[in-house]
């Protein structure tokens, strides 16, 4: 599993810049790459999107459910464009306890984008709000280092 330290030393090795858009994890993830090695060279920022207004007029999400494939890919290409990163991450899903637009609650969809693509991943995640949300920024940081390989070709 990627640890923001992973995801700070390949940033930094290879000059790549990165920036995170997050709804369920609320600007933990962000909290953890700011904390990270020499994250000043590194981390652009974020946008923490909780409501659908943001991350349609701030991340240009479409009018779709906000737990979806579709949010997340948009959310994590609007957040790369706004800060023009190399990579960015996005986050959305239920922490829970109870279901939100008829997805339970552990539904989690992370996203990352770099330049010339996009990809998310999706995850049912057992435990409390809390558990949902520490999962959901370790998924987030493992798709991050992910897209940095991906932009390196390595």
């Amino acid at each position: 599993m990627a640890t923001a330290s992973d995801v700070a030393e390949f940033a930094t090795r290879h000059g790549l810049t990165v920036a995170v858009a997050e709804s369920l994890t609320g600007g933990n993830l962000a909290a953890a790459l700011s904390a990270a090695p020499d994250s000043a060279q590194w981390f652009r920022g974020g946008v923490v999107a909780y409501s659908v207004l943001v991350k349609q007029t701030v991340l240009g999400v479409p009018d779709v459910p906000v737990v979806s494939e579709t949010a997340a890919i948009a959310m994590a290409q609007g957040v790369r464009a706004l800060t023009d990163a190399a990579v960015a991450v996005a986050t959305t899903g239920v922490g829970g306890p109870g279901s939100q637009d008829g997805e339970p609650a552990g539904s989690v969809w992370c996203a990352t984008a770099t330049r010339d693509t996009a990809w998310a991943i999706h995850h049912h995640f057992d435990g409390d709000p809390a558990a949902v949300l520490d999962q959901s920024v370790d998924c987030a940081l493992e798709l991050l280092h992910a897209g940095q390989a991906h932009v390196t070709g390595g």
